[in-house]
Formats: C-alpha cells, structure tokens, sequence
C-alpha cells in the first residue's frame, strides 16, 4: 500500500525559499505513534496529515520530536495541495478540524487566506532565567520586552540587525519551558511592518524559517503597536518568507495570507 505526500514550500512563491512542509493525504485515520515515526523520516519543520471528515479534512501536524497544537505553514501547504490536485475546487473553501479548533482556507487571486485563532501575548514581569544568554545577546543590545501566550514567548529587540546578527545558544534555549522563542523588531525598510525570527529546539528545529503560528501573536502584538490591522510581516530565517496578517476587528481572529509552491511529489511506502 502506499500513501500520496507531497512537499511544499509555503509562504514564497519560489521554490527553496520560505518553510517546506510535508503534506500527507491518507483515506483513513492512522495512530499518532506512526504519524510521528513519518515526521521524523521526513525531517522537516512539520510534516501535516489529512483525514477526510465531514465537508473537510481533520488535520494534524507533527515536528520532527513532537505533535503540536497549531502550525501556519503547513496549513498553508495542505490547502496548497488540495487545490492543485483537484480535490477541491478553486473556489472552495479548505475547511480543517484541529486541536486549535476549526480552521479554514481561502483562494484569494495569487495568495492563500486561511481564518486563525489570535494568539495575542501578554507580559512576562520577570523573564526566565537563561534567556539573554540562550539568544546571545549581549549587554550592549537587551531586549525591551518580553511577553508569552500558551505557545511561546515573544521577545522584542532594539533593532533588526540585533535580530539577524542573533547567533542563540540552542542547547541552553532548550532548558527554557515554552514551544519556542518568538523575537521580533520593527523593519528598517518600508516594504515590511516587522521583522521577526522564531527558535523552537525543543521541537527538534533549532531555527523555524518561516511560521504562521508565530504570526497569530505578532499580528495582534504590532496592530497595537503601529494602530493597523493590516500588516506585512518578514520572518528573516535564512530561508526568509513573508506572511500578510490582518487582525480582526474583535481581535480574536487573525487572517494570514501567503503563497506556495510544491517542490517534490511521492508515494510513501508502507512496509
């Protein structure tokens, strides 16, 4: 027996950049224990399974180490992959069950939409011991604030090239209680609102290239802070990838918008 998965880059519109995901399309439901053997094989930021269920798909996600609760990039993907191979029609809506509620995708001209929880953060009075250090920041360059939501902390910076001189210390972050550690900085060029970089080696990826989960706390964190709701992210991970949040009005939902392509087609061969 074998199974269809595919690989796709999301958020870029060109292959070999932005965040690959493995997307598995399955007839039936299969254990987690295997899911997560598959994910570890495919050794990508977050490999994405899909069970037909109802008018949708259940979907899970998978690290290379661990399930999670909420992924952006391979939602992105999953819906990428329903549409071009024609399992659903372009003008439907990709409606997804998962352990952070329903979610749902949208063709929108060149750019993906899909409807997620807000994840907004709030402020951490005294930051976890280790954290300067696990980002290497230095005296010379602290953070101006810090703050956490029921995934990760979020750390703003003084400038983006303290944030893309980052070098952490992946071992020492791991020792830090939380998925990952989300820092962000304000864009020196006028094409983004915000620049940000996402760790997570707890979850087997040292540095995340580009992650739509991350942006459910930064949409709302720097709608505050510019008076927008409508923004343009950059995630500068060596990959890089750009991801177009608005806020909802209530501020419980976040649209995030991006662009993918497949890079790799396969069949996966169960023994």
């Amino acid at each position: 027996m074998s199974l269809k998965i595919f690989q796709v880059d999301a958020f870029t519109s060109k292959p070999f950049a932005g965040n690959p995901a493995a997307v598995c399309l399955l007839d039936e439901d299969r254990d987690g224990e295997w899911m997560q053997k598959v994910a570890r094989e495919m050794n990508l930021p977050e490999t994405a399974f899909l069970i037909p269920s109802g008018d949708g798909f259940r979907l899970r996600w998978f690290a290379p180490r661990a399930e999670v609760d909420l992924c952006g990039h391979a939602t992105l993907a999953s819906a990428h992959v329903l549409w071009e191979e024609g399992v659903l029609a372009p003008f439907e809506t990709a409606r997804f069950e998962t352990k952070s509620g329903p979610l749902s995708a949208e063709k929108k001209g060149g750019l993906i939409e899909m409807d997620f929880p807000a994840e907004p953060e709030r402020t951490v009075e005294c930051s976890p011991p280790r954290l300067e250090r696990a980002l290497g920041l230095g005296l010379s360059a602290p953070f101006g604030y810090v703050g956490d939501n029921r995934f990760d902390l979020l750390v703003e910076l003084d400038s983006e090239e303290t944030l893309r001189q980052l070098r952490p210390n992946f071992e020492l972050m791991k020792k830090i209680p939380v998925r990952g550690v989300i820092v962000t900085s304000a864009s020196d060029t006028p094409d983004y609102d915000f620049v940000s970089r996402f760790f997570a080696p707890s979850l087997g990826v040292d540095e995340d290239p580009v992650t739509g989960s991350a942006h459910c706390c930064l949409g709302p964190y720097w709608a505050e802070k510019l008076g927008k709701n409508e923004l343009v992210g950059y995630q500068a991970s060596e990959r890089g990838g750009v991801v177009r949040v608005r806020v909802g009005e209530d501020g419980n939902r976040v649209v995030l918008g991006g662009e993918a392509v497949t890079v790799l087609k396969g069949e996966l061969i169960e023994g």
